[in-house]
């Protein structure tokens, strides 16, 4: 193993916001891998995803996603949960900053994560242009006809083919997560989006494995899964824990509860140390396939995870 220190052209604001992939995305512009310690997320009193048994994903398929594509974002979610003897840094390691995150009664979300069940669509019932408010409904249909259970502490993850069109996604969004009441008693649960960036928008939604979309063009980086997977998955690892700290826009948060900076988007663009904007920082590179990420995670796969904001150091917290 090797590390990767060669310098890439710097991005203008514009392209570091969009790689923030927040709900409502807004970014913040960091010169270094480390966050200024005057900055704070600041908890709002309101509940976070703190099942001690474990955060269950309900994850939707939509469109034609390869047994290929679906194995990598499969051994993410598995990777989440610590193993014996795994080479380090691991995923789980990097899951483990988000378990400072404590609600009023002080317990920490949980440090268990679960694929609890999964639904293919690939006729794409819904057409292959998607409003955001489709995807609530679509998956509020899923809880009524009991294909998925209702779990008001878990996250139904919509995740779109690289041919379907979902509104904002490509244009300032990457990704998204937001809650619905649901009966009964108008119970709120938590869903989210993400699509594959391949065709659509990979400089936007796949840096740094791809050229970036604004700016002097740069040498994208080689991706150990595959670009548009890759950037899923580095997409889903903003997403969630964004979900898991602020699931009702009332947990951890700065700025506007409706655009807010929450827990890596408070970091953006930053995956290794030495990170400053249109660099991502120093990260591990295989020697055969030059694929370059941060994280070794189940079945040999290996992971490009960003940053976390890290209460306890106040800090941009990177694995190295």
């Amino acid at each position: 193993m090797v590390y990767m220190s060669m310098r890439s052209p710097l991005l203008p604001f514009a392209i570091i916001i969009a790689l923030a992939l927040a709900p409502s995305s807004h970014g913040l512009s960091q010169s270094s891998s480390l966050a200024s310690t005057s900055a704070t997320l600041n908890y709002h009193g309101g509940p976070l995803l703190s099942n001690p048994a474990s955060i269950n994903i309900y994850l939707v398929w939509y469109g034609n996603f390869p047994p290929q594509d679906m194995a990598p974002i499969h051994d993410f979610f598995a990777s989440l949960t610590s193993s014996p003897g795994q080479q380090n840094p691991t995923v789980s390691g990097w899951w483990s900053t988000i378990l400072a995150y404590k609600d009023k009664a002080g317990k920490p979300v949980s440090g268990r994560v679960r694929v609890a069940a999964f639904h293919e669509d690939k006729a794409c019932s819904l057409g292959k242009n998607i409003k955001r408010p489709q995807i609530a409904n679509y998956v509020k249909k899923m809880i009524d006809t009991k294909v998925f259970p209702l779990d008001t502490t878990g996250v139904y993850l919509f995740l779109t083919a690289k041919d379907i069109l979902v509104e904002r996604f490509c244009l300032g969004s990457c990704g998204f997560h937001e809650s619905m009441a649901v009966s009964p008693r108008g119970r709120r649960v938590v869903y989210a989006h993400v699509g594959d960036p391949e065709i659509q928008c990979p400089g936007l939604c796949a840096w740094p494995y791809a050229i970036p979309a604004y700016g002097p063009p740069g040498k994208p980086l080689v991706s150990p899964n595959g670009v548009g997977i890759d950037g899923m998955i580095m997409n889903i690892a903003t997403i969630l824990p964004g979900a898991a700290t602020n699931p009702f826009k009332t947990g951890y948060f700065q700025g506007n509860a409706l655009a807010p900076l929450e827990a890596v988007t408070a970091c953006p663009g930053i995956f290794g140390p030495g990170a400053y904007p249109g660099y991502p920082g120093e990260l591990m590179v295989d020697k055969l396939s030059k694929a370059s990420y941060n994280a070794y995670g189940a079945n040999g796969k290996k992971f490009l995870l960003p940053a976390i904001w890290d209460l306890k150091g106040s800090t941009c917290k990177v694995l190295a």
